[in-house]
């Protein structure tokens, strides 16, 4: 009796503590944007892509797709966002979806899923990027990094596209943060997806499945979806063990009928024309130094002077922006946009060492990883900036313009994180930039509340 007693207690303690670990927490993380930024850039980056991009113009197939997005919206776990779902007539294994809920599915990945179920679980991940706010999460992490990247679309889109972007002082392009995510972004994504593929009736097990199929065609030439997906590691095993959390049910792979008459239709689509790249050379005309007169930008955070004939790409309601003359801005023939001649203002994440050289150092990491030329000038010197005591780090760089650039970057520890300005220009022309860009720097004022 006593053995019995003392083995029951036994396995209690192990259920306990089974239970004690529960699920996964998943939430979204810090976040410059405002949700409300996250659904209008959604909607006029969506509207780049359907003018960039060949959407299927067929109801079936559109209604198919839509119909699976509108059961995993419906769980109640996509958060309050307006989706939308559109298929793009595109070969590649791809699907993504933008801030604030535009979905887009490639043709490929419906020709590729073995089932519904599939289908509806590759949505669900990208949906659940959506509801956590991934992309917007990674931009304000690292929004400087990408930031000649995202300016693509904010200078040189059309209609509201670029004025809503410009506001912003973030685009859209192939290799944007807002589309890249990290392997933690994808593990989460992966829980959230398939807890939606659970309530909505889907067996969340055809998700690993499929993911692990798109890995066994991993390599150089494997699927587009991995590009921008990492795999966050065992994905099948992490799923399995999500799976005990959620309630039991008799899962389905979905209609098998309707899902081949789908897969039918995709093989009789006519071949979709092939995308031109884009035009090169400075987004505007005219001289891109600096000239007529000083003029004030100011936000909750701080103001700065910038030269007269430069514009600001930012919203006063943002801790960034970029200041820079349109002719410095120069578009590459895949669309993405660099600055030969500008500044870059803005403050890190806010969770890091609160020590100026480490963060410093940890920034420059940052910046090393996604400009592979990039090289430290030497030394770094003290300087005083907004009335407090900053670092100045001499950085040399590839310009867009060809030939080397100087990146003078200037950093400070402010309550909303590491503070920074990258100050850019060719190296032949930074002799006579830095008269002004020094004016800049002395003008900086940061909020006192």
């Amino acid at each position: 009796m006593v053995k019995t007693w003392k083995s029951f207690l036994v396995l209690a303690l192990v259920s306990l503590s089974v239970a004690a670990e529960g699920p996964k927490e998943v939430k979204p993380g810090w976040n410059l944007f405002s949700k409300e930024q996250d659904i209008q850039l959604g909607r006029e980056a969506a509207a780049q892509v359907e003018r960039q991009m060949p959407v299927v113009r067929d109801e079936q197939l559109q209604s198919y797709v839509e119909s699976i997005g509108r059961k995993l919206v419906s769980t109640g776990l996509a958060g309050d966002y307006p989706y939308t779902f559109k298929v793009i007539n595109d070969k590649s294994i791809n699907a993504f979806a933008l801030p604030g809920g535009p979905t887009f599915v490639h043709t490929g990945l419906i020709a590729a899923a073995d089932n519904e179920a599939q289908l509806a679980g590759v949505m669900g991940h990208e949906i659940a990027h959506v509801a956590l706010r991934h992309g917007t999460n990674q931009a304000s992490k690292a929004n400087l990094i990408q930031l000649p990247a995202m300016l693509a679309g904010a200078i040189v889109g059309n209609g509201s596209m670029m004025g809503q972007l410009a506001q912003l002082g973030i685009g859209l392009g192939a290799n944007s943060v807002l589309l890249k995510y990290s392997r933690n972004a994808e593990s989460d994504a992966d829980i959230l997806g398939a807890r939606m593929m659970a309530k909505a009736g889907y067996n969340p097990v055809e998700a690993a499945r499929f993911f692990e199929k798109l890995e066994a065609q991993g390599g150089r030439g494997g699927p587009q979806f991995l590009q921008s997906h990492p795999n966050p590691g065992n994905r099948m095993k992490a799923i399995q063990e999500e799976i005990q959390y959620l309630p039991r049910s008799n899962y389905s792979t979905g209609s098998t009928a309707s899902f081949e008459r789908i897969q039918a239709r995709v093989s009789a689509l006519p071949a979709a024309p092939t995308n031109r790249a884009g035009q090169t050379g400075a987004v505007g005309t005219g001289d891109p130094r600096p000239s007529g007169g000083m003029r004030e930008y100011r936000n909750s955070a701080f103001s700065v002077s910038y030269p007269g004939n430069w514009e600001t790409f930012g919203d006063n309601n943002s801790a960034m922006v970029t200041i820079a003359p349109r002719s410095g801005l120069i578009q590459d023939s895949g669309g993405g946009v660099g600055i030969a001649y500008g500044v870059m203002v803005s403050f890190t994440s806010p969770h890091g060492r609160g020590n100026l050289r480490q963060d410093t150092s940890d920034l420059i990491a940052q910046l090393a990883q996604s400009n592979p030329s990039m090289q430290t000038g030497g030394n770094q010197k003290s300087v005083r900036i907004g009335g407090v005591s900053g670092l100045v780090t001499t950085l040399y760089n590839q310009s867009p313009m060809g030939g080397r650039e100087i990146n003078m970057l200037v950093t400070a520890q402010r309550p909303e994180g590491l503070f920074y300005m990258i100050f850019i220009g060719p190296e032949k022309d930074f002799r006579q930039l830095q008269p002004v860009y020094e004016q800049m720097l002395q003008s900086v004022r940061f909020d006192s509340r």
